[in-house]
């Protein structure tokens, strides 16, 4: 049966906008290099996609993230 339990946080912290707004920079420069045909352009933008997600990782490890021990109750 389904569990029914209700979630009140859906990843909704520091850490989470900011690799999403990363990463969303990083998809609009990767694009704009398909566009174009730029290779270093999409290299560059492969690397911000790198550093969004070590950027949120750390922001969560800072304590920026969802306390998981808090959001399962």
């Amino acid at each position: 049966m389904a569990d029914n339990t209700h979630h009140d946080n859906h990843g909704q912290s520091t850490a989470a906008w900011t690799a999403v707004a990363i990463l969303l920079v990083a998809a609009i420069v990767m694009s704009w290099a398909v566009v174009v045909a730029s290779k270093p352009l999409f290299i560059i933008g492969a690397v911000i996609a790198v550093a969004g997600v070590v950027a949120g990782k750390v922001l969560a490890m800072a304590g920026y993230g969802v306390d998981k021990s808090a959001a399962h109750k």
